[in-house]
């Protein structure tokens, strides 16, 4: 990738224009077209817009996340709620990716290499769940959603290390906790299709966590100061409430997380 101010198109516009786009179609499209097209950068001094809101389809319906239904793997609307709930979450990181690649400009060519590849693969794995939801008589769209990843997107746009501290590191992190419990029950009520699914999701989740981590790393050494003081720093000012047992050490020692850190996860956790 080459910097300067192209008259062309940049990455940045393009990752603007996904971002914007409100649609699924739209979204989805996009987002190919945008990891496929080699894009020069935008100017390292160039200027993000702030953006409070996004493009989003109509539906699902957003309400905070104490007002979704709880629902149980043992019906089929249960399991469809359950589903729905993921994809949501895999479209939310689809903005996300790209937030990161439009809004932190200056970055080194592999920060844009390595998100654009995130949002490659969430898009993958949206459609992967929507097709399943597909088969199951249901649709994205169908049951209510909350925001919470874009409110923290939002949180942090001020701020590169602040982003990849307390977005790939806290709230796709609890992916990596959650989901082998998750493919388990749905063994246990014989859903081996999205049961695969999710196992595809996670063994690549921890990588996209890994990106995270690597980049957090970047931005601290960048700034000099400490990973682990600033990654305990950032939890207590913005992420308490994030932080919850159980923890899977093995996949987030893979994804670039430290002993220091995982005992002060535990810590927090049990608070």
């Amino acid at each position: 990738m080459s910097s300067g101010q192209p008259s062309q198109q940049t990455l940045q516009d393009a990752a603007l224009a996904c971002l914007l786009a409100d649609t699924v179609e739209s979204k989805l499209t996009l987002s190919d077209a945008a990891a496929n097209a080699n894009l020069p950068l935008a100017s390292a001094d160039s200027l993000a817009q702030l953006l409070p809101e996004i493009g989003r389809p109509a539906k699902p319906g957003l309400i905070a996340p104490r007002y979704l239904a709880q629902r149980g793997f043992g019906t089929l609307a249960g399991r469809a709620a359950f589903i729905h709930a993921i994809a949501h979450i895999e479209f939310n990181a689809i903005n996300l990716a790209w937030d990161a690649v439009y809004r932190f400009r200056g970055m080194p060519d592999a920060y844009y290499r390595d998100w654009i590849s995130v949002a490659s693969d969430e898009s993958r794995h949206f459609r992967l769940l929507a097709a399943r939801l597909d088969e199951l008589g249901f649709g994205y769209g169908d049951f209510d959603a909350h925001n919470g990843l874009w409110e923290m997107a939002v949180a942090t746009q001020h701020s590169c290390l602040e982003r990849m501290a307390l977005v790939p590191r806290v709230l796709e992190a609890r992916g990596l906790d959650v989901t082998p419990g998750m493919i388990h029950r749905l063994r246990s009520v014989s859903d081996a299709e999205t049961a695969d699914i999710l196992a595809l999701i996670l063994r690549e989740e921890v990588r996209h966590v890994a990106i995270g981590s690597h980049w957090f790393a970047w931005c601290c050494a960048n700034a000099g100061v400490d990973t682990e003081s600033t990654f305990e720093r950032l939890i207590h000012a913005h992420a308490m409430g994030a932080i919850r047992r159980p923890f899977n050490h093995p996949d987030r020692r893979q994804a670039g997380f430290s002993d220091t850190e995982l005992q002060l996860l535990e810590r927090i956790g049990a608070g």
